[in-house]
């Protein structure tokens, strides 16, 4: 363990004379070593993924059912089998290519980023390109990039993951113990402090890289609902594969037919039982889906987020730099005899002087927190030219914020001189803590509590400052606690945060989607209540306040919080009881936070939200969703995106088992009824190439129903395969089964060739597809009038299957591929009538079970 200095906490080390690489030996260095990360899973070259392709189950019964019209001789059939292989595998590959580039770009954005000087600027650059002899700039909640020699600071770091062990151990700078300073290492986490270290190894030369490469690998986590769906497909796989075994055989045993045209049947009802459809929309729409919140500032890190966004009942923001714009100003100073407005020209009264002096001083020369920079701005503006301005600052001690103690103090000299006797005490905090850190008489403390709620109604955030002195000679080292030291209260500090544009509207859209919003903050509850009123809050807001949490047990905070819509006054620690309780109540919880310790309320909840730009790692990483611009705007337009997806996910799924009914009921049915084959292994694939883009790519890209944000979130556990959901569909698919092989009977009754039945009933077949793409597009409105709003490949898709038409009706040879006799009006006109009576059928149904007003 190092050295620790004196006081009770370690001085922050000063950055300014830290110049770090140049950018040119930075870029040799990243040439000579390599990128900072570790072989993970290459990515699949092209003729991986198409063996990949190739083991899919259709795949595998389209080869089986072009080997056997091989065997039989015919040709033909089986060189068409084998060119919709190629087909049915460019589709796939294109699919495939399109969602993988989508989460490539999302895992770019989402990957590791350092904070490092370079050429005396810190920047923040991807952890990648972070090389040997870099300067990392480590703080509190910072994952490490890179094995690194503290050279500046005292931290405290948790190595669990790489020792096993979850105390945690402290790091500092060169001191006689430790001469090079102490080794930190990549991946491990600073809990506390502040510090630079220079990296010494990266990559696979990293104590992380040496524990093994597999740690490296990437990922792509499923969502429930697509492990689920993938276990449905293997089952149905399985019944496909059972079912068409016990169709052959009966053909061959009880049909007397040879036993390869019974091995086709068996083959062409596998494959029209198989919906291998949905496994691909699940990874299709929840990819491009997170791709498309990306765009909008909403990092997916966990696909499920995705899915689980449709859901949110309710949504826990932090108000500062979520519902405010974090462009934190000291907007007042306040003494005992006078307020003063710091937008007012002219110089600074000098009764103010002292206040912003120890305000100052309280805070670190180079801070990082929007508040403290707001006060070294102003002190640097007001105290120029004067006393109270100190240039040079020697940091003694430091006693941080605590839940006990909500205010800081920092133990500071001025001269430089070797002596700690005199040295000044510089305190800020809540207003409450350093009243009580002063020892205030109860009438002096009740004028100021006065003050503070007087600007805390103009929504302004209140710190209280205070100053001291400490001599030496009265004990030796500093005391435990800030308790200890005698303060003489200055004033308060009033700072204005304005909310963020449109922030407003955007909760009054929660609101209206049947989402309810609860504002987190540590602030005053008077500040709480104003900055609610003016970010579109109830006028009169149910406030909850930390202390009152602290109180309550479980089952009274879930009684409380029904009707909460502020939680003032809160502690990092209170977030995850809040997440619970409502989960506890049946609620989907959408939580933010941007520290350490708001980690496990983001792994807590529903959806975890993390500041991309003011969040730590350690938040980040344990969030599923990462706002790029920190912006409470972006988690509702990430909402109406999971809706979004949610929706179009319904339709693509109720299209599938829809269209699936009448090609299992035409492959299955015939020859139970004695009937020649009417649907074959060739005419199955074809209606696959229209109906795969149908799913993956069509309903993909609809647009959003105008009452997205105006209906209540889906139930909890609902799933596209609901029962309310599922009917339709199969009412859908048995009403088209029901019209084909109704046409059938009656054709084949009057004696029609077969071939002409199989004609008639394929043309119909194949616009009923269409009919049923449009009647699920939108199940309120009658199918024909779907074909708005526009959607560029719903009219592609109608463009393919005119010029399959075409084709079939112009080429002789096709038709004879297909198994079709000659081009007849009467065949033509059965379709026409076929498709014009389902249309009729599908109006009627969708009247029947529309919902009565």
């Amino acid at each position: 363990m190092p050295d620790k200095p004196d006081g009770p906490a370690a001085s922050l080390p000063d950055f300014s004379s830290l110049r770090g690489l140049e950018p040119g030996a930075a870029r040799e260095l990243l040439r000579r070593h390599g990128p900072n990360t570790l072989p993970g899973a290459a990515p699949r070259g092209l003729l991986r993924a198409a063996l990949d392709v190739l083991r899919e189950p259709m795949l595998l019964m389209l080869l089986a059912a072009g080997g056997i019209y091989l065997a039989l001789g015919d040709r033909a059939e089986a060189a068409a089998l084998l060119l919709f292989v190629f087909v049915v595998i460019g589709i796939t590959l294109a699919q495939q290519r399109r969602t993988e580039g989508a989460l490539q770009a999302l895992r770019e954005l989402s990957a590791p980023r350092a904070c490092v000087i370079r050429a005396g600027n810190a920047e923040r650059i991807a952890a990648r390109d972070v090389v040997p002899g870099d300067l990392l700039v480590l703080r509190e909640g910072d994952r490490i990039a890179a094995d690194a020699r503290v050279r500046h600071g005292q931290m405290r770091v948790d190595e669990s993951l790489l020792s096993g062990e979850s105390a945690m151990v402290d790091r500092g700078e060169p001191r006689a113990s430790a001469p090079d300073g102490d080794l930190v290492f990549a991946g491990t986490q600073v809990t506390q402090g502040v510090g630079v270290a220079e990296v010494v190894a990266t990559g696979m030369s990293s104590a992380f890289g040496r524990i093994g490469e597999s740690l490296g690998a990437q990922t792509v986590e499923d969502s429930a609902l697509q492990g689920a769906t993938t276990r449905l497909i293997r089952r149905l796989a399985a019944l496909a594969w059972v079912l068409a075994a016990l169709l052959s055989l009966l053909e061959w045993q009880l049909r007397h037919r040879a036993p390869l045209p019974s091995l086709l049947a068996g083959i062409a009802l596998a494959m029209a039982l198989l919906p291998e459809e949905i496994p691909v929309i699940l990874t299709v729409f929840l990819g491009l889906g997170a791709w498309r919140m990306a765009r909008r500032q909403v990092l997916a890190r966990r696909i499920p987020a995705v899915e689980a966004l449709g859901g949110i009942t309710v949504l826990a923001a932090d108000k500062t730099g979520t519902l405010t714009r974090n462009s934190m100003r000291v907007a007042a100073l306040r003494t005992p005899g006078a307020l003063f407005d710091t937008s007012s020209p002219g110089e600074l009264p000098e009764e103010f002087h002292a206040l912003l002096e120890f305000g100052s001083l309280a805070t670190p020369a180079d801070p990082f927190d929007p508040m403290e920079r707001a006060i070294q701005e102003l002190a640097r503006q007001r105290l120029r030219g004067t006393e109270h301005l100190h240039e040079q600052v020697q940091l003694q001690a430091e006693y941080p914020l605590s839940p006990q103690i909500l205010a800081m103090t920092r133990v500071v000299r001025t001269d430089l001189a070797p002596s700690r006797a005199g040295a000044m005490l510089a305190t800020k905090g809540a207003p409450e803590a350093v009243v009580d850190l002063c020892h205030m008489a109860p009438a002096r403390a009740a004028e100021v509590r006065a003050q503070v709620e007087r600007l805390a109604e103009r929504g302004l955030r209140v710190l209280a400052v205070a100053r001291g002195t400490w001599d030496e000679a009265r004990a030796p080292g500093w005391p435990p606690s800030q308790h200890d030291f005698d303060f003489e209260f200055l004033g308060l500090l009033g700072f204005f945060d304005p909310p963020r544009e449109g922030v407003s509207e955007a909760v009054a859209a929660c609101r209206e989607a049947g989402v309810r919003v609860i504002m987190l903050t540590g602030d005053h509850p008077a500040t709480a209540r104003a900055v609610a009123a003016q970010v579109g809050m109830p006028a009169n807001p149910q406030l909850l306040l930390g202390e009152q949490i602290d109180r309550l047990d479980d089952t009274a905070l879930g009684e409380r919080l029904r009707a909460t819509d502020v939680c003032a006054r809160l502690q990092p620690q209170h977030k995850l009881r809040l997440v619970r309780s409502l989960q506890a109540r049946g609620e989907v919880v959408a939580m933010t936070g941007d520290g350490v310790n708001d980690a496990p309320a983001l792994k807590a909840a529903d959806v975890g939200v993390a500041m991309g730009a003011r969040g730590t790692d350690v938040a980040r990483e344990a969030a599923s969703l990462v706002l790029l611009d920190d912006s409470f705007t972006s988690i509702v337009d990430a909402i109406r995106q999971g809706r979004l997806v949610w929706d179009n996910l319904a339709k693509a799924m109720g299209f599938v088992v829809a269209v699936h009914v009448p090609v299992v009921a035409l492959a299955l049915l015939p020859p139970l009824l004695g009937w020649d084959p009417l649907l074959l292994p060739l005419h199955i694939v074809l209606l696959q190439l229209l109906i795969d883009p149908a799913c993956s790519v069509m309903f993909e890209a609809e647009p959003a129903a105008p009452d997205i944000m105006r209906r209540p979130p889906r139930a909890p556990h609902a799933t596209p395969f609901d029962r309310h959901r599922l009917l339709p569909s199969l009412a859908q698919g048995a009403l088209l089964a029901a019209v084909l092989l109704g046409a059938g009977a009656w054709l084949l009754h009057r004696g029609w060739p077969v071939p002409d039945v199989r004609a008639a009933l394929f043309g119909a077949l194949l616009g009923a597809v269409l009919l049923l793409i449009l009647a699920n597009r939108d199940t309120t409105r009658p199918a024909w009038r779907n074909w708005r709003p526009v959607n560029a490949w719903l009219r592609l898709l109608a463009l393919a299957a005119g010029v399959l038409v075409a084709a079939l009706a112009g080429l002789p040879w096709l038709r004879s591929l297909m198994g079709f006799g000659g081009v007849r009006a009467p065949a033509a006109l059965a379709a026409a009538t076929l498709m014009l009576g389902f249309a009729a059928s599908l109006e009627l149904l969708r009247r029947a079970v529309a919902p009565r007003g």
